[in-house]
């Protein structure tokens, strides 16, 4: 159920950040008006400049759609996780403040795509922060699609199309329209409220005297005539309907009207669109005049619409020679029309046949070229479809051929270690024979008072001295039980170890024990990361690396332990969990570093419980660390490393198991408390 969780949730954010993310980076200015009229509302509109809150923008679409990638790939699974979770977090609150005070209509979510009010939007971030909450609770229960080595070209190629996109979008136009001002849009009918539509609603209250007494009445309750009239208030109480063209006009500069004139033309209309003037582009104001020119050959209207001033435009034709005459509209209109300043409007009647941005003009180096022509010389007269082909074709086509070459690439690896010939586990064994410490340690956890693990200290040493083992043997004891131990061991046969040591190299950490302590007792090994440890301690892959280095830094070799539980071996999960838990805690060290690594790879289903792994699931996975410790570190790495096998090893299944080729020892628990069960495991090697 976890794991269904877990990945239902995954598919959830990923599919949203991915809508959310792409929406915005195809309309960055979209976003960067949102960003700004939240600003306005926080009263910081004036000390953000332009650039900031574009570049707030074009990075908020590359974040979102990054994650929504990654998150749906499995990329960095636990980094990921925390990331969609914290931004979750702050995008909720935000929500919060937006549902409460209502400063802005809509958030901008989705920019144009999808509108939702603010409650609606509270209600969807709810809902995503319990899905990033699942997710970040269980990352590694999500499949990855890539492996780790591949991710890299997934992660860049997400960020650069991103970027690319919102580039592409602001010099060119968004390439996906989504306001009411699109190609093919018939302006008069946007404007149009239907005879049944809901009209809007007004309640008004009167305020009436009578014998010194005010009081409040409406219609419906209205009194006799022996009250006298004071005030009266009118209030809005529903909106009705309100038609997607509201707030469109055209007022020319001596003040009359000619929105009708020029949307009931029964021809060709040209309108430049500019915003604002003063921070308009002029560096192609010559194309500007020359399809000027092509209007008044054509006698096609032409007007330039703004909300700037007279100064503002007195300017712009003293620098750019304008000669067509200019007109007042509304600038939050302007900007909605077109995401270009200047931009270029063609209406036919009333219906937008052509837009486009200032960098992209129509060329009108033959004049005699007709409107009708002219229309179609631009990408936005595209399809939908062939759009969405395109971004098919340059994103999702590229990743999709990553995924099935990587997938193709790990199954014939699988394919390869699953068919090794017999001259190949001779070879094997002989390497391993050569290159590796084959050890057997004790983990005797929290049991036995002093008195008792001196004298089985004493009895394993006397024992073994004498009959000369052939293996590496290592007892690993409670902290009390160290110094005292380490007087009455020969190293040279059974070496010393802790089961634990602190994240911390000193001060003040009532109960800890450092690696440096640990160090001075005369041990030179320590259990690390043990499933106890991290089950019920709490030991995140973080802390185990901060005990790591500082266990090799005092000169300690490290047993550090890896296993998967039962839950994740049922789900087949437990080649993803061992490299997961390597990558988080030792897999930054250098070669050098690792070589004091021991790895003991400990099924947690198989502690404790009676249960044992058979051989040969227990080698599958040993090789497959091998491996893993291979791509890292190289080959002659992996096969200098030794793998120990640590889940309810005992005497009787110690020789079926130790004959694998990647199993190079054991690290024994109960097994360990006692001389003879101890010895009967060392002798598995004999």
């Amino acid at each position: 159920m976890k794991t269904i969780a877990a990945n239902a949730c995954r598919i959830v954010l990923a599919l949203t950040f991915i809508f959310s993310g792409y929406v915005k980076a195809s309309d960055p200015l979209g976003t960067q008006y949102k960003i700004h009229d939240y600003l306005e509302a926080l009263g910081l509109a004036a000390y953000a400049p332009d650039w900031l809150t574009l570049c707030s923008s074009i990075a908020l679409s590359a974040v979102e759609f990054s994650l929504g990638i990654f998150m749906l790939f499995a990329i960095r699974r636990r980094a990921t996780s925390a990331a969609m979770l914290l931004f979750m977090m702050a995008m909720t609150a935000i929500t919060v403040w937006i549902a409460i005070a209502d400063p802005v209509s809509d958030c901008g979510c989705f920019g144009d795509a999808v509108i939702l009010t603010n409650m609606q939007t509270l209600a969807k971030n709810i809902v995503l922060l319990a899905c990033a909450a699942t997710v970040y609770a269980w990352p590694l229960r999500m499949y990855r699609f890539i492996s780790r080595p591949a991710q890299w070209i997934a992660i860049n190629y997400t960020i650069l199309f991103s970027l690319a996109s919102s580039i592409v979008s602001l010099y060119l136009l968004p390439p996906f329209d989504f306001r009411p001002y699109h190609i093919g849009a018939d302006l008069l009918k946007g404007m149009e409220i239907p005879a049944d539509a809901p009209q809007p609603q007004f309640t008004t209250t009167f305020v009436l005297e009578k014998n010194g007494e005010r009081k409040e009445f409406t219609l419906d309750d209205y009194p006799d005539s022996t009250w006298t009239f004071v005030d009266s208030k009118t209030v809005q109480t529903s909106e009705g309907y309100v038609p997607p063209i509201h707030d469109f006009s055209i007022q020319l500069e001596d003040g009359t009207d000619a929105t009708d004139n020029i949307l009931t033309h029964k021809g060709y209309t040209f309108l430049l669109i500019s915003p604002h003037l003063e921070t308009a582009d002029d560096s192609n104001f010559g194309d500007i005049d020359r399809i000027y020119e092509y209007a008044k050959q054509h006698d096609i209207p032409f007007y330039c619409l703004t909300a700037s001033t007279g100064k503002a435009i007195q300017h712009w034709q003293d620098i750019t020679g304008a000669e067509y005459p200019f007109a007042n509209t509304d600038e939050t209109t302007l900007k909605t029309v077109i995401r270009s300043n200047p931009g270029l409007l063609m209406l036919r009647g009333p219906v937008i046949v052509g837009k486009w941005s200032h960098n992209a003009l129509p060329d009108i180096s033959d004049p005699d070229v007709s409107p009708d022509k002219l229309q179609s010389l631009h990408d936005n007269t595209r399809p939908a479809s062939q759009k969405v082909l395109l971004v098919i074709l340059w994103f999702i086509l590229p990743l999709t051929m990553l995924t099935l070459a990587d997938r193709t690439w790990a199954w014939t690896k699988w394919i390869r270690r699953k068919r090794v010939k017999p001259q190949q586990h001779i070879k094997h064994l002989k390497t391993k024979n050569n290159m590796r410490k084959k050890i057997v340690a004790g983990n005797w956890k929290m049991n036995m008072n002093l008195q008792e693990g001196i004298a089985l200290a004493k009895e394993l040493n006397d024992t073994l001295t004498a009959e000369k083992p052939n293996c590496g043997v290592i007892i690993c004891t409670p902290f009390i039980h160290l110094a005292s131990v380490a007087q009455f061991l020969n190293q040279d046969v059974v070496a010393l170890g802790a089961e634990n040591c602190a994240d911390k190299e000193k001060g003040a950490f009532t109960g800890e024990v450092s690696a440096e302590m640990v160090k001075s007792t005369g041990a030179q090994y320590v259990i690390l990361g043990h499933s106890e440890r991290r089950e019920y301690y709490n030991e995140t892959p973080e802390i185990l690396k901060e005990k790591v280095l500082l266990a090799l830094k005092n000169g300690l070799k490290v047993i550090f332990c890896i296993g998967e539980s039962k839950e994740e071996r049922e789900a087949n999960k437990q080649n993803e969990v061992v490299k997961a838990e390597l990558e988080g805690s030792v897999f930054n060290l250098t070669a050098e570093e690792f070589a004091n690594i021991v790895i003991a790879y400990e099924p947690i289903w198989a502690i404790g419980t009676g249960l044992t792994a058979t051989a040969e699931q227990a080698e599958d996975i040993h090789a497959y660390i091998r491996s893993v410790v291979a791509e890292k570190y190289g080959q002659e790495v992996a096969d200098n490393t030794s793998i120990l096998y640590g889940g309810s090893c005992k005497a009787s299944n110690a020789p079926e198991l130790f004959a694998k080729p990647d199993i190079d020892g054991g690290l024994i628990g109960g097994a360990s408390l006692k001389a003879a069960d101890f010895k009967g495991i060392i002798d598995a090697w004999k």
